[in-house]
């Protein structure tokens, strides 16, 4: 049977999580200093967001704790992620986090990784009953809807990679977001961007996968994307034309999980969560494509193939254990 999540796997992705989401050190900022008064330490700066060895990594655990909740509230980690977010999700904190955005130097703070992480996790929290947390939270999701609405009309370009700076992730989780939340202006500005940035792109080759310390693959997390915007219809002409050669196995690198050569390094890690993100993204578009349609079957072996060589190492080095249970979740679930 294809792997999926249970309470058991939910249990232990949730106890990794509450042992580094206000886990302050190591920690990586992504800060600028205006002056010495700048100088603060991580949970000075971000008095929610302040764990997990950066602030990306500690939205997308707290992501992933909400989502496990909603799963499995009967989990044994249950009563220890509702006092987290009782705790951490206050309006003081909130106000926190949004005077550091308010900031002139923080502007590009986290773009755009760290901006659909946090959409995604309000969306998730609009699915919980203790609607408190949510609308808690509420002030910093529309300073992000309204950096989206700035920043994507003079994005003339998208960003290709297969890091934190790729723009069809940021898209695609935020697409989350507007629907759960009704936002038909945002989902349709995220709509009309996809499809000026990614509308005309055929025969994708792929030859630049994976990059050493990707965790993204560029070419899937596009398709995922466009999956998640456009019409069912009018995106499975388009993945037609942008991934052409599926049934003949090519591109031959997206189906290849990469290999990791060391953990404890955290840029070749990332490529534990290429190998999720790639198994997310091969599940979601097989799914999508007719049942009878033979690219379907080769599609969920690639996911299966790609879930085999990362979920054994979601746990072990801080460098991966940090973020890694975030990626094999949204794999899991797709």
């Amino acid at each position: 049977m294809s792997p999926a999540l249970t309470a058991e796997i939910a249990q232990r992705f949730a106890a990794i999580a509450l042992g580094h989401v206000r886990r302050e050190y190591p920690n990586k900022p992504g800060h600028v200093l205006a002056g010495p008064e700048d100088a603060r330490t991580p949970r000075e700066l971000h008095p929610i967001f302040y764990g997990s060895f950066d602030w990306h990594s500690c939205v997308h655990g707290y992501w992933m704790l909400a989502h496990l909740l909603q799963r499995f509230p009967q989990i044994e980690a249950a009563p220890a992620i509702r006092a987290l977010f009782d705790a951490q999700l206050t309006p003081d904190n909130v106000e926190g986090e949004c005077a550091y955005l308010a900031a002139p130097e923080a502007r590009g703070f986290e773009r755009p990784y760290g901006w659909g992480w946090l959409l995604k996790l309000s969306a998730e929290l609009s699915l919980h009953t203790h609607h408190a947390w949510f609308d808690t939270l509420q002030p910093l999701a529309d300073a992000l809807v309204a950096r989206f609405e700035d920043f994507l009309p003079i994005a003339t370009y998208p960003v290709r990679v297969g890091t934190h700076f790729n723009t069809a992730f940021a898209l695609r989780l935020a697409a989350d977001y507007a629907e759960a939340t009704g936002n038909g202006a945002l989902f349709s500005l995220l709509c009309e961007t996809a499809l000026r940035w990614y509308g005309t792109d055929e025969n994708c080759p792929a030859w630049g996968e994976p990059s050493g310390d990707d965790f993204l693959s560029s070419a899937l997390v596009e398709a995922e994307c466009m999956r998640r915007l456009m019409p069912q219809d009018d995106f499975l002409g388009w993945f037609d034309r942008f991934l052409p050669q599926i049934e003949a196995g090519q591109p031959e690198t997206l189906f290849s999980p990469a290999r990791v050569s060391d953990r404890s390094d955290g840029k070749i890690a990332h490529l534990d969560g290429l190998n999720l993100s790639r198994a997310w993204c091969w599940r979601a578009l097989g799914k999508a494509i007719p049942e009878d349609d033979p690219r379907r079957s080769m599609m969920v072996a690639a996911a299966e193939a790609h879930l085999a060589a990362a979920l054994p190492h979601v746990a072990g080095d801080y460098m991966g254990e940090h973020w890694l249970a975030s990626f094999a979740t949204l794999a899991l679930e797709a």
